[in-house]
């Protein structure tokens, strides 16, 4: 019998330093997350980053939670229960991180009788330290728990035509009547040596202008290029001219090269180069998130307007959004009939 497992990153259970701690501790101790030997990652996370951060963290948590809970749960719940009632195999919601785990994800689906799982990560672009580590986990859990189940495992959908054409017209509608200067674009960051490790050819990623415009089979597991790839579909759809828009990345640690040009940097040079008018899509998030509305549609807002710059619009995820469930929906519909 087949059956889905939708995944997403998670959330502390509420937006305090007691909840935070552990949450940041599970996710940051992820070796594929922070990707050095484990005694070094133990005394960067536990002795110098929990120190401080869980306060800071909980208050930027504090700044967007709702009455329902954490925007990121909320919004995949509702996206969720969307989907399961356009299907007819069972359809089970996880979390990378916090208390909605995979492993009870699967679970719920083993006592549905499933054998054959459709894992989805929900995150347009591959990544080491979003794809992979569900990838892994989920292929540990069935090794060690749910012996027999089979997982289906859903490639990067970036460039899906479907997933292009939902984003391009949730773009379209959140933007009618908002007479932008320029659209950015900013994908969640990551550090440069992950593009480098997920280079099946151990050579093409040199992380220059040509890289990721060369074809290579890199594109297939390359964040980067994917993330170029998605910007370019969608501008193409929209008929954006090339100097109305860019793309930036976001959510960077410190002491580590990530992935350029920063978002914030390059957000509080807008208004002096004549950017008045701001729109900011996130295309790395399929839910709102502490990344896209308390990082984006507050602190940018805020340093944007500080530094000269007049009106900002955080253009929404496609959250739980019609027409977002029906493309998900129709993917699971395609794995039933194969």
């Amino acid at each position: 019998m087949k059956g889905v497992l939708l995944v997403n990153l998670g959330s502390p259970e509420s937006p305090t330093p007691k909840d935070v701690k552990p949450y940041l501790d599970e996710f940051l101790m992820d070796k594929y997350v922070i990707d050095v030997p484990y005694l070094l990652r133990a005394l960067l996370v536990r002795g110098i980053i929990l120190q401080t951060r869980p306060k800071n963290s909980a208050h930027a948590y504090a700044q967007i939670w709702t009455d329902e809970g954490s925007p990121l749960i909320v919004f995949s719940k509702k996206m969720h229960e969307k989907v399961a009632k356009q299907v007819d195999i069972p359809v089970a919601l996880a979390m990378r991180y916090g208390t909605m785990t995979i492993e009870k994800g699967l679970q719920e689906l083993k006592e549905k009788g499933v054998t054959d799982v459709m894992l989805l990560a929900l995150y347009p672009q591959y990544a080491m330290a979003s794809t992979t580590t569900i990838w892994a986990l989920a292929d540990e859990l069935v090794a060690k728990k749910f012996p027999g189940m089979k997982l289906t495992k859903v490639p990067a959908f970036y460039n899906k035509p479907d997933f292009i054409k939902t984003l391009a017209n949730s773009i379209k509608k959140h933007l009618e009547g908002f007479d932008y200067d320029h659209l950015l674009f900013s994908y969640h960051g990551i550090p440069k040596r992950h593009i480098r490790k997920t280079d099946v050819t151990k050579s093409h990623c040199t992380i220059d202008a040509k890289c990721c415009v060369t074809a290579s089979p890199a594109h297939e597991f390359c964040y980067r290029h994917q993330c170029f790839e998605t910007t370019r579909q969608v501008v193409e759809l929209l008929g954006i001219p090339e100097d109305k828009y860019s793309q930036t990345f976001q959510s960077r640690l410190a002491g580590d090269k990530w992935l350029t040009p920063y978002t914030d940097v390059e957000i509080n040079k807008m208004p002096v180069k004549g950017i008045k008018k701001l729109a900011v899509v996130t295309p790395a998030f399929v839910a709102d998130c502490l990344e896209t509305l308390e990082e984006i549609a507050m602190r940018a807002n805020e340093d944007f307007k500080e530094n000269g710059g007049e009106e900002f619009f955080a253009v929404p995820c496609l959250n739980d959004e019609d027409e977002w469930c029906d493309v998900v929906a129709n993917w699971i519909e395609d794995f039933k009939k194969n």
